[in-house]
Parts: C-alpha cells; sequence; structure tokens
C-alpha cells in the first residue's frame, strides 16, 4: 500500500465525503488520517486526507479521483506521503530565520528539500555553504527588478521549486510575480499584524509601551503584508525591556512561527478560501 495526501476544495453541497470514500474504496483503499471543514463565509468545502492505496501511479490515482468527483468541481492535488516538497529560501542580511530553517532541515524536523537559497546581498553566502545548499546572488535595484524576478522564475522552474520562503528577505514583490506565483509564497512579518510599518519597527514599539510583540507568516499577495494568515504567536513583555531586547525576544518569535509556517505548508495543512486560511493541525 502507497500512501498518499490529498487536499481538496470545492463549493460545499451535500455528498462530497460519501464520494470521496467511495472512490477511494473503490480504488481498494483505506483512510488512514481525514479532516474537513465548510468554511460559511465563502460557501467551501475543504479537506485534508491521508490515504493508503495499492495504486503506486500518483497521478494516475489524482486522474481516477477527479474523474469520480467531478460533480463537485473540485480542486484536488494529490502527492506520494514520502515526496518532500521543494522550498527556495531567499534572504537579504538578516541571518536568524535561515539558520533556524535550515537547522530544523538537517535534524529532519522539517520534511522539506532545500535545493537554493536566492539573496539580493552575499553576505549569507557562508552559510548556505556550511550546509551545503547552493547560494545564488540575485542583486535587485530598480533598474534591474524586471530582470530579476525573470531570473528568479528561471530557477523556480529549472529547481522545480513548489514554494518560496522569504526568510527576512528585504524586497518588495513585483505585482505580477505575486500573481504568477499566488499561494506560493510565505513571508514572515516582524508583528501580531496589523502592526508597526515601516523601519524599526521594535523600536517603535519600545517607544509605544507595548505589552505585546510578535510575528505574522502569511502568504505574499500584491497587498503589502495583507496576504492570507499561516501562523502568528505573541510574547508578552514589560517597561523593563529595552529596544535591543524587545528586538532579540522578535527574532525568537518569527523564527518559531516561519518555521511552523513552512512546516504547515509543506505537510499540506493549509487550503486557501479567498482572503482566508483553512490550517488543519
Amino acid at each position: 500500500m502507497q500512501r498518499h495526501i490529498l487536499t481538496l476544495r470545492c463549493p460545499d453541497r451535500p455528498g462530497i465525503v460519501f464520494a470521496l470514500a467511495d472512490v477511494i474504496a473503490k480504488c481498494k483503499g483505506n483512510i488512514v488520517d481525514s479532516a474537513q471543514f465548510s468554511d460559511p463565509c465563502t460557501g467551501t468545502f475543504v479537506c485534508r486526507m491521508c490515504l493508503e492505496a495499492p495504486e503506486t501511479d500518483n497521478d494516475a490515482l489524482a486522474d481516477v479521483l477527479r474523474l469520480h468527483l467531478r460533480r463537485f468541481d473540485p480542486v484536488l492535488t494529490l502527492r506520494r506521503a514520502e515526496h518532500r516538497r521543494r522550498l527556495l529560501l531567499m534572504v537579504s542580511k538578516f541571518d536568524h530565520c535561515l539558520v533556524d530553517l535550515l537547522y530544523r532541515w538537517d535534524i529532519g524536523e522539517l520534511p522539506v528539500e532545500i535545493p537554493l537559497i536566492v539573496s539580493n546581498h552575499p553576505d549569507l553566502a557562508p552559510i548556505a555553504k556550511r550546509h551545503g545548499v547552493p547560494f545564488v546572488h540575485l542583486p535587485v535595484s530598480g533598474a534591474t527588478r524586471h530582470q530579476a524576478e525573470a531570473q528568479l522564475l528561471e530557477l523556480i522552474q529549472d529547481h522545480r521549486i513548489d514554494a518560496v520562503v522569504l526568510a527576512r528577505y528585504m524586497q518588495v514583490l513585483s505585482d505580477e510575480l505575486c500573481r504568477k506565483l499566488h499561494g506560493r509564497v510565505i513571508n514572515i512579518h516582524h508583528s501580531f499584524l496589523p502592526g508597526f510599518k515601516g523601519a524599526r519597527p521594535y523600536h517603535q514599539a519600545y517607544e509605544r509601551g507595548v505589552k505585546l510583540i510578535g510575528a505574522t507568516a502569511h502568504y505574499v499577495t500584491p497587498d503589502l503584508d495583507e496576504g492570507p494568515i499561516i501562523e502568528q504567536d505573541v510574547v508578552r513583555v514589560g517597561h523593563q525591556h529595552s529596544a535591543a531586547e524587545l528586538v532579540a525576544i522578535g527574532r525568537d518569535v518569527e523564527r518559531v512561527v516561519l518555521a511552523r509556517a513552512v512546516r504547515l505548508h509543506a505537510e499540506d495543512r493549509i487550503i486557501l478560501t479567498g482572503a482566508r486560511t483553512v490550517v488543519f493541525s
């Protein structure tokens, strides 16, 4: 029996679960784990399922499932559970998120492949080298942005990248690129959105005497820092913390939140429903 991970999104209506279970049974399959949700805001049904089947050809099995469920107009994905998502990490000069993701990957905690790291600065190349990951320096300026993004798309295609992780990549992606990579780019934001925008956010937080600081991981859209939220966390702070201490605490939260979001995406636990996400634990 080969294990597969299935996700399904379609307009909500009676009979979806029955039809799905029925076709899996007809394929001599077995449902190992299943989670579902009917989103009342969008009238959408979503499901994530782990199943076993004697069919080892993933594409052939997916075609059978789509054929039997076509009356529900489904958006369906299916992958062999052993097939790991391929991530491209993008960074600038801050290294804390990059180092954390590479460490989790090295020890087997993060079930992904990382074939490439791309940066608009050369500073973090030594970190990539230590982990044996190819590093591409791709400078970006106003005059070269279009060319750089074209090169980035080529790298994504050549390396068969499933998702892009902005691990503190300090460049805004163009609207065109965001649309082409819809639902495939994860960003980490330095606050519990909505929050302090612009430069020195933790210093702004310090000046306002905040009592909670946090981080938000979300999918990137043309609307800056307003994409569907994947994961968030906060830490309570007080008047005794300096601005530098808030920065250090903030780095820790960013690392944890981004790692959680990447893992959720890698395990196909996130399904987009409009501007929101359904996240199965």
